[in-house]
């Protein structure tokens, strides 16, 4: 069993969510030399919001929920930003599965760049995974729209820390934990199940591909561009390992509502084109299958009863929730429960961005 020692493990049941960044190795994400500016635009919040059939205030939704931070981008400019005490506007968060979103814009670049294809098969790229069976017939885009049918349980249950992808979390060896981990449940391509390790083989792909490690590859193409304030971080399985793709980036509110104007804008910043149009279309229409009630689309989430509106989600209650038609972005950084009441904050997320 190579996970962390004992300590790590009682530091990790110890300290909230939002900060199991600061327990495990990381690669830093260097910020660029200069910042996009962010501007403000203050504009008053409602005095209550809708949840659960009824009305709140707004504050007791924030602390209902557990928020540590919540910004509201409208049209590209700060309306609304507050943090929790002891949290400011440089305190890194954990995105948590927020990472998956990132891994997903990542994908879009290689796509565009002619290092990878949506049709291309996992063990055609990683030939040292090959099985002789369905699990070779897994394509890029199979594992995207989580429909790999890759059989590691989507686990977060703290007492079984050992078996799924609590094990893939706790591992500090993730290409053999993937290699360790090749059955299929079902036909690659016939249905989707939400399943992180389909993220993290995308991440070893995009590695392959590039030769480049996932942090060097978002702060050279993504961070950068953006004009991100402050360098982020992402956890890896051990010292000078390998990400963990699937969750685990750590970064400022401000920087995780650049990457939602990123998206809301095209892809572009300014002048510079840097995700592909094709890209922003493709994660926000949603695929064939959808995960539960939800559609899901290129490792981006759109929400039961939207009307085009799409959003990067994490455990704990990670959002970054983009609504094109009203150009407003909303970030929500939070330490509530593993999926507690995401559909209802969905509905204030939606109820904010119209008013």
């Amino acid at each position: 069993m190579d996970v962390p020692p004992p300590h790590t493990l009682y530091r990790v049941q110890t300290t909230v969510p939002s900060r199991w960044g600061d327990l495990f190795p990381a690669r830093p994400v260097a910020a660029p030399a200069r910042a996009v500016p962010l501007t403000a635009d203050p504009r008053p919040v409602p005095a209550a919001v809708p949840w659960k059939g009824g009305r709140i205030p707004f504050a007791r939704f924030l602390g209902d929920t557990h928020t540590n931070a919540f910004l509201i981008l409208r049209d590209g400019r700060i309306g609304y930003e507050w943090y929790a005490e002891g949290i400011t506007a440089g305190t890194r968060l954990s995105s948590w599965s927020m990472a998956k979103s990132l891994v997903s814009l990542l994908v879009g670049q290689a796509i565009g760049r002619g290092e990878l294809s949506e049709d291309d098969r996992l063990t055609d790229l990683l030939p040292e995974f090959r099985t002789g069976g369905e699990y070779d017939r897994i394509t890029v885009r199979d594992l995207l729209d989580m429909a790999s049918g890759v059989d590691v349980w989507e686990n977060y249950n703290p007492y079984w820390p050992f078996t799924g992808t609590a094990r893939m979390y706790l591992t500090r060896d993730l290409p053999g934990f993937v290699k360790d981990n090749r059955k299929v449940a079902y036909t690659p391509g016939s249905r989707a199940t939400y399943r992180s390790v389909d993220t993290q083989i995308l991440g070893l792909i995009l590695t392959k591909v590039t030769g480049r490690p996932l942090a060097d590859l978002l702060a050279e193409r993504i961070w950068g561009p953006v004009g991100a304030e402050r360098p982020a971080t992402w956890n890896l399985d051990d010292t000078g390992g390998t990400e963990k793709a699937y969750c685990c980036v750590n970064a400022t509110a401000r920087d995780y509502a650049r990457i939602g104007r990123l998206v809301l804008d095209n892809g572009r910043v300014g002048d510079r084109q840097v995700i592909p149009p094709a890209w922003i279309t493709r994660i926000a229409t949603p695929a064939p299958h959808k995960l539960g009630t939800s559609g899901y689309s290129a490792q981006w989430w759109h929400p039961a009863g939207g009307t085009g509106d799409y959003s990067a989600l994490g455990i704990h209650g990670q959002y970054i929730y983009v609504n094109p038609a009203t150009r407003t972005v909303i970030v929500k950084l939070s330490d509530h429960g593993t999926e507690q009441d995401e559909q209802e904050t969905f509905e204030v997320l939606r109820a904010l961005s119209r008013t």
